[in-house]
């Protein structure tokens, strides 16, 4: 297949993404709100593929949402509760980091050489929008991306099956870091992939518009401490932030 057909391919790809998330709204999860409708949607997610034992209050929620660097969103389409994703922002000063559990060697000597990363988990999706929403995952890593730079860190890692490398290979440009090993309570193996945010991040806005925002709504995304940080729905900028980017090329 030739580059352009790819290059097409992917334009519209992005149009259509651009589209959908005209009708997408975030929301941050409140901090230690155990009963957040994510949380069930968790559960619901990771007990209809088989990874986890049922419990009676039919939510997952770890000790990890309740650490003082953690972040977590819910994705709603037209109002409705799609998907989720948690990410933390580690650094040498503060090292929780769901990833750290599983390849504490690796993690634990970039940290003490200085690196800093954001480390998302917990992306989980409502089945049935999933089928409706082929590119859910995009809409829902949008999150990540605008962290990455919001935080200006090094990298983004990703603990991620197997099955799943190759999606963040290919969008994200992450290469696999050394090391196989198992989440607490999940009974798949996992590698661990990194992308340096400094390297594909121009490359990923240019490739993927759909992923870009503007300060104003990073600000909103991510301000403020966890206890006062906040949780209304917050409408994506992408359409105006790459405006603004067109606008500037043409200034230079």
């Amino acid at each position: 297949m030739s580059e352009n057909n790819n290059s097409n391919k992917t334009t519209r790809f992005a149009s259509t993404l651009l589209d959908i998330l005209d009708r997408v709204e975030y929301r941050r999860v409140p901090f230690k709100d155990q009963f957040d409708p994510v949380y069930k949607l968790r559960y619901g997610a990771y007990r209809r593929e088989g990874f986890i034992a049922s419990n009676e209050e039919n939510m997952v929620f770890d000790e990890h949402d309740l650490a003082p660097n953690v972040y977590c969103f819910g994705v709603y389409i037209d109002n409705e509760l799609v998907s989720s994703i948690r990410f933390h922002h580690v650094t040498p000063e503060q090292r929780i980091s769901p990833s750290r559990v599983v390849f504490p060697e690796t993690l634990g000597q970039m940290l003490d050489e200085g690196v800093s990363y954001i480390d998302p988990s917990r992306f989980t999706a409502d089945h049935e929008a999933t089928l409706a929403y082929p590119a859910l995952p995009f809409l829902t890593l949008r999150v990540v991306a605008m962290a990455s730079e919001y935080f200006t860190v090094d990298y983004c890692v990703s603990s991620v099956r197997v099955e799943h490398a190759a999606f963040y290979q290919r969008v994200f440009g992450s290469k696999r870091l050394p090391g196989e090993g198992y989440y607490p309570g999940i009974e798949f193996p996992m590698h661990l992939y990194a992308a340096k945010v400094a390297t594909i991040r121009d490359r990923v806005a240019r490739r993927f518009p759909f992923f870009m925002s503007t300060s104003a709504e990073r600000d909103e995304f991510f301000s403020g401490s966890a206890e006062d940080a906040f949780c209304g729905r917050i409408k994506p900028t992408a359409r105006q932030a790459q405006f603004d980017r067109g606008e500037m090329a043409r200034d230079d």
